[in-house]
């Protein structure tokens, strides 16, 4: 059995079905509602048909189509404004569609995690989230559990939400009003999966969250039934997800992988829809010219040439182009001098808690320094005291010469919510001088995707992607050899992201940076700066994945959990390095090496061919037989990959020894 909510608009359509049913016609053949999928046989957890919603003009979704099966980790992208929030709270059933139809699982259980969670008022953390956990429901709207009629499972609820919470680093004993961000999103997500939903719904799970917390997170969510994830941690992604939704210009695409499958696909399409652009730019461009010829036009046997121009303007007018992309203009300006700062035995401590413990650090012109470690590990208190902001209470800090400093803050404390956009980029004046040239507020709000009507609206009316855009626009509005940005990724989207990290990596200016990101991370920053416990802070050289080779050994009491495996394949080293060194490459081995190469791009042009037919808009149409056919070819392939892949080390390895 299935549930089904639909928009306004198809309440007709919904009591001509039920006639129907009374006459003996099947309601789900009628309606072409797919309950389960043909491709597995395993049933939907929920359909999406056709749904449209809109706010204003600009559609958020145009004809979407959605089927989440039982097993699906769904990683859900989009530009900023697109919907993504808006289709979550669709299918978490808090927002009724326009028209369309949302078919659900009977007695689906969903738990929704918002991107800033709100936590009911109470005594305490674990009392607000009992409250909280009462309100969610199932799909027939029974409760979800959080306290059952069933005494047994309460007691087993309570203390799958302990385990949750201590497993999140979170006092339940804490007052909900004093916590912070990045406490109530911790505890929320141990809410829902105490609730052990079929389904699980998070918004932007890993904003405000550590790296050894994201780390934690995709552990957990690797276990979970079902879930549709928003989010821009590409790095968490393609831990986490098994297929990436799209949604742009109010439609859905799948992409069948992982987040790096997605990339590779994405760019293909998007060089074919820029082709395929300039092709109709130019025929247009042609038949325009055409028309204006006058007489030739207007003879009979050319009516039709007439009628399919009036087509390509229609069509021309309806066409929704991609969203375009935030233009980023960094100008460090004024070189610096040589040293930008030096810190000289530096300790800083709050309430006899160790933040900053005897630090010597030199920073030096066009250093990139990323600064990492656990939330309240004190490391937007180590850049202060960097900027000179916060005097140490022990050690020097000096500044380098010539320095301007342009600060991004995590916590958007610059902007003030009442002004309005153009007050915040450039007070008191229609203009703004970026890189030397002169440009009027209005084009340069363009540039970070502001419309023009919207430069005089008041700063709170904006969305937290929105803001980000904003602040980055104040920021590199002016000149600065200095740029400090404390977690700039919250809230960005993806191509965002990328162009920021383009910009940064063309800067000639000094960088200090603090992130979770670990991918932004890893492509931004050449040295690394991480926070160790009790107020030590020690220096690697490159980003995050170069720190986590060079980090020292786990603490005494994880040792023993690490040292089995490690001997393990020191043993397995010396084992192969034994056998290579008597045994050289047979004559067939050397064939089969040679050939290896050429194989593995032809299985990796098969899986690429097999991955594009899937992820066409009408593919799920097709014989259940064939779907199923093509998901075991890929699955066949991706062994046959890791196979192949595998045995070429080892033919490399072994002809390495041997000579």
């Amino acid at each position: 059995m299935i549930e089904v909510r639909r928009g306004n608009r198809l309440r007709a359509m919904l009591n001509a079905g039920r006639a129907s049913l009374r006459n003996g016609e099947p309601l789900l053949e009628r309606l072409c509602i797919p309950a389960c999928n043909p491709d597995n046989g395993r049933m939907s957890l929920v359909t999406l048909r056709d749904a449209h919603i809109a706010f204003g003009e600009r559609p958020l979704l145009d004809g979407a189509q959605l089927a989440i099966r039982d097993g699906e980790r769904i990683g859900l992208i989009g530009r900023n404004g697109t919907g993504k929030s808006t289709l979550l709270a669709v299918l978490a059933g808090l927002t009724a569609l326009d028209a369309g139809e949302l078919a659900l699982r009977n007695g689906l259980r969903l738990s929704l995690v918002e991107q800033e969670p709100q936590l009911p008022l109470a005594d305490s953390l674990r009392d607000s989230l009992r409250l909280r956990g009462r309100s969610t429901v199932t799909s027939t709207g029974a409760p979800s559990g959080a306290m059952p009629v069933d005494e047994r499972e309460h007691w087993r609820l309570e203390s799958r939400l302990e385990e949750y919470l201590h497993r999140f680093g979170v006092t339940g004993t804490a007052s909900p009003e004093t916590c912070s961000g990045g406490e109530r999103k911790r505890a929320a997500l141990a809410l829902a999966l105490a609730l052990q939903p079929d389904l699980l719904l998070l918004d932007e799970p890993t904003n405000h969250l550590d790296i050894e917390t994201i780390e934690r997170l995709e552990e957990m969510l690797l276990k979970v039934p079902a879930a549709v994830i928003i989010s821009h941690d590409r790095a968490f992604l393609d831990r986490v997800t098994s297929r990436i939704i799209e949604l742009d210009r109010g439609v859905l695409r799948s992409y069948p992988g992982s987040f790096s499958a997605y990339e590779r696909r994405k760019d293909e399409e998007i060089a074919t829809e820029d082709a395929a652009r300039r092709r109709f730019e130019k025929f247009w461009a042609q038949e325009e010219v055409w028309i204006r010829k006058g007489v030739e036009a207007r003879r009979t046997r050319n009516e039709g040439r007439v009628r399919r121009l009036e087509r390509l303007r229609q069509e021309r007018v309806t066409r929704r182009d991609r969203i375009g992309a935030i233009r980023l203009t960094l100008n460090s300006g004024e070189r610096s001098g040589d040293l930008v700062a030096e810190l000289d035995g530096v300790s800083k401590r709050f309430d006899d808690r160790p933040i900053v413990d005897q630090l010597s650090l030199r920073i030096m012109r066009g250093d990139r320094i990323g600064l990492i470690g656990a939330n309240g590990a004190g490391k937007s208190t180590l850049i202060r005291l960097i900027l000179g902001e916060l005097a140490p209470d022990a050690g020097t800090v000096r500044l380098g010469t010539r320095l301007a400093i342009a600060y991004f803050d995590q916590l958007r404390a610059q902007l003030d919510p009442d002004a309005t956009l153009a007050e915040a980029i450039s007070p008191g004046s229609d203009w703004v001088e970026v890189g030397g040239e002169r440009r009027h507020i209005m084009s340069y709000l363009g540039d970070f995707l502001f419309p023009a009507q919207r430069a005089n609206a008041p700063i709170r009316m904006l969305s937290g992607g929105e803001r980000n855009r904003l602040l980055l626009a104040r920021l590199f509005a002016r000149s600065a050899n200095l740029i400090v940005l404390d977690e700039p990724t919250n809230d960005l989207d993806i191509e965002s992201l990328e162009l920021l990290e383009e910009r940064l990596q063309d800067y000639t200016g000094t960088l200090l940076l603090v992130s979770h990101d670990r991918r932004f991370l890893d492509n931004v920053v050449t040295q690394t700066l991480a926070a160790e416990g009790d107020g030590r802070w020690r220096e690697f050289v490159g980003g995050y994945s170069d720190y986590l080779e060079q980090r020292p050994m786990p603490a005494p009491g994880r040792v023993e959990a690490v040292r089995a495996p490690a001997a393990a394949k020191s043993m397995r080293e010396r084992s192969i390095g034994a056998v290579f060194s008597k045994v050289r490459l047979s004559y067939n081995e050397q064939r089969e090496l040679e050939g290896l190469p050429e194989e593995i791009e032809a299985l990796e042009r098969a899986q690429t061919e097999l991955v594009a037919r899937m992820s066409e808009p009408d593919y799920h149409r097709q014989d259940g037989a064939v779907l199923r056919s093509d998901r075991q070819r890929l699955e066949a392939l991706e062994a046959l990959l890791l196979q192949r892949f595998a045995r070429w080390e080892w033919l490399e390895e072994k002809r390495s020894r041997s000579t």
